[in-house]
């Protein structure tokens, strides 16, 4: 077995790589060196002495030192039988040669050595009258493209009705919506959508229902569309918020699917039709945005609104009292908004509507909207209405003949 050793091939500071019996190319990275060694083979016993480094005594390492050979111990290892006595160490060195370019001179510094008044006068002196009315066209373009930027900018109807990015901003940040809306029902529909999807959903809707018609009619949004968006979220969130307060999370309980009362799609399809319809139609109907008064005149705009989500939320609180995993009820509600109409949740939606149409100032639109919901609510109504019949039968009958009203007081 032949021994290792260690070579130092460096000017400054010491380095050392491990050689083996086999040919080894042995990169000195720091100093760029590169140092061939082969066939250089140690004595058994000078491995288990762990013999000394050999190393560089030249500063360009063409030669190295090697051991005294007239040294009594080098001299025993060579009369012994070994298979091949010591060679001489062969290493081939580089240096590291700088770029050529490195020293060049800066061609900048160059010129502003030679710069003088008399280069300059010459310089001037070659400018013919077509290169200073090009570059008076140029000047003259800049200072009238910066002058009319700065007048766009303080001119306030660019603000007040934002005439390129209002026509264009609701339908393309809405088409984006819209989509992405679409592709969460598709999710929705087989069980798959996130809350993040669900959100989506109503996000679009809603964007498509409160902030598209009325930029699109009046050129800029401002007012009420933008108040309507967040209460649209709001309203139609509280039963969620319910459910969250009652078991901590969003998510609906397995129950008894009879009370999963709902009518055929193409009904809900015409439903959703008419209320979008609805709100173009308000849209179109009412008031331009920057006509319609503020300040106390809209006093009774949120006196609605909060009796909108008055009614909702409470509506939806007592229901998920009396009933078993907010869906299935346990006993005839008779509390809260019960006292007055027999299906407060849906009453409130169509006061939503109608609530925002009258901000709008679009009573047309209201009456259109309202039929629909009656429509649509009263089929479904009747369904549920029967089914609570079969169940609580003649306690169901006496809330009937109490609450004679379904969805409008005193009307139906």
């Amino acid at each position: 077995m032949e021994a290792a050793a260690s070579l130092v091939c460096s000017k400054v500071t010491p380095f050392s790589s491990t050689l083996s019996p086999s040919t080894y190319l042995i990169s000195l990275g720091p100093f760029n060196k590169r140092l061939q060694c082969k066939d250089l083979s140690l004595k058994n016993s000078l491995a288990q002495n762990n013999s000394r480094l050999i190393r560089s005594t030249s500063s360009n390492c063409s030669r190295f030192a090697v051991p005294n050979w007239d040294n009594p111990f080098f001299s025993s290892l060579s009369n012994s039988n070994s298979r091949r006595p010591f060679r001489t160490l062969k290493c081939s060195f580089s240096s590291f040669t700088a770029p050529a370019d490195s020293d060049a001179p800066n061609p900048l510094l160059e010129r502003l050595e030679g710069f003088s008044f008399d280069s300059l006068k010459s310089a001037l002196l070659q400018v013919t009258p077509v290169d200073i009315c090009k570059w008076c066209l140029v000047f003259s373009i800049a200072v009238a493209a910066s002058k009319w930027t700065v007048n766009l900018l303080f001119n306030p109807f660019f603000w007040m009705y934002f005439s390129w990015t209002w026509l264009f901003w609701p339908w393309m940040v809405a088409i984006g919506l819209a989509i992405y809306g679409v592709y969460s029902l598709s999710k929705y529909l087989k069980g798959e959508a996130n809350l993040v999807e669900q959100l989506a959903i109503v996000t679009s809707a809603f964007t498509w229902l409160t902030l598209v018609p009325p930029a699109h009619f009046n050129g800029f949004l401002e007012g009420w569309p933008f108040v309507f968006f967040f209460v649209y979220h709001y309203f139609f969130f509280l039963n969620v918020s319910v459910r969250k307060r009652l078991y901590g999370d969003y998510y609906p309980r397995e129950h008894d699917t009879k009370w999963d009362i709902s009518l055929p799609n193409w009904n809900k399809l015409l439903f959703c039709v008419g209320v979008m319809v609805g709100h173009w139609l308000a849209a179109f109907e009412g008031t331009e945005l920057h006509l319609v008064p503020g300040g106390w005149n809209n006093v009774g705009i949120w006196v609605l609104i909060m009796l909108t989500v008055f009614m909702q939320y409470h509506s939806t609180l007592y229901l998920s009292k009396y009933s078993e995993k907010v869906v299935v009820p346990t006993a005839v509600v008779q509390f809260g908004p019960y006292r007055f109409l027999r299906h407060p949740i849906y009453a409130s939606t169509m006061l939503l509507f109608v609530t925002y149409f009258t901000a709008l100032r679009a009573p047309m639109s209201a009456l259109f909207t309202v039929a629909v919901c009656l429509m649509y609510y009263g089929q479904k109504a009747k369904l549920e209405e029967a089914l609570m019949l079969e169940t609580f039968g003649e306690r169901y009958s006496e809330y009937m003949s109490k609450v004679r009203y379904k969805l409008i007081p005193f009307v139906y």
